[in-house]
């Protein structure tokens, strides 16, 4: 059964105008059911993460600061969002959706979070839109929890997953492998294992070639026991943050060729939304559903 985290905390009222797409937390599920992609029993709410499991990836410092809401507001503004107890139960809420995902997948073969993808979150500090870096907590939770030995990070986000890169830097049983708009944000990259920066316009053709020819050799020589795939959207044409040239197709067969190899090699993966920022909404909504229709085709 393919399992996917939803909590009623996704759905975040942000102030009027904000550029953030909250609205896509609530629609993508509805969208799902409506179709028949999926059925009330495939979604899960997750529990908020434990202080302790925080703590195995953020620094104490900065957890104190969400925990107590003295973020200043330099740090809020390189955030992105106004700073609320709030956001951070949903913060907390999508980290532990997608350590469950990890666990479901390792029964299922994939299982997937509606939210997540929090890559631009440093274990000292947020930014872009990010306050904790979901993915680097779930690879440490199964670390310490000797439930995976090695994990492939697989980021097809439309933006570099700096934080992600940087909270890894020297843990060689985690390999970062980021493919993006090399001029997009962040303007300063960190050093992923491998980053593949992409020309503006970038369109389908190139970029799956470029996919296929990295991915397949990757887990060959890595070897994971685990992967976590982050499907963002926002690599889109119409999308107003990304700088690529993706056609609805054309990310629809990306996440056909990282689902497929999964499965051929026989490694759990776990799929975070990550960004999408087409002006459309039905955009959005369309290009995040493509990726568990592909995800029900190709495991169920």
């Amino acid at each position: 059964m393919l399992k996917i985290a939803f909590a009623p905390e996704y759905v975040y009222p942000l102030p009027e105008g904000h550029r953030f797409p909250m609205a896509k937390y609530a629609l993508l599920p509805e969208q799902l059911l409506y179709e028949g992609t999926v059925e009330p029993e495939n979604f899960f709410d997750p529990a908020p993460l434990s202080e302790q499991h925080l703590l195995w990836t953020h620094d104490n410092g900065y957890w104190d600061k969400l925990k107590h809401q003295t973020i200043s507001y330099k740090e809020s503004r390189a955030i992105g969002f106004p700073m609320s107890e709030r956001l951070v139960q949903r913060s907390l809420r999508i980290a532990q959706g997608t350590i469950d995902c990890a666990l479901y997948a390792q029964q299922y073969g994939v299982a997937m979070n509606i939210a997540g993808g929090t890559h631009h979150a440093f274990a000292d500090h947020g930014e872009g839109f990010c306050l904790l870096n979901d993915i680097a907590i779930a690879s440490n939770y199964l670390l310490r929890k000797e439930l995976a030995k090695k994990i492939l990070i697989v980021d097809l986000d439309v933006h570099q997953g700096n934080g992600t890169a940087h909270i890894f830097r020297e843990e060689p049983r985690v390999f970062t492998f980021s493919m993006h708009a090399a001029k997009n944000y962040p303007m300063q990259k960190e050093v992923s294992d491998l980053d593949i920066g992409l020309p503006d316009g970038c369109t389908d053709t190139p970029f799956l070639r470029i996919l296929q020819e990295v991915l397949p050799r990757l887990l060959d020589a890595v070897q994971p026991d685990m992967v976590f795939y982050l499907s963002g959207v926002d690599v889109l044409e119409t999308d107003r943050l990304g700088r690529l040239g993706l056609s609805m197709e054309g990310c629809k067969n990306r996440d056909r060729l990282v689902l497929e190899l999964c499965r051929r090699h026989r490694v759990p993966v776990a799929v975070s939304m990550g960004g999408g920022y087409s002006s459309r909404i039905a955009h959005i909504i369309e290009a995040h559903a493509n990726t568990y229709r592909m995800a029900q085709f190709i495991f169920f």
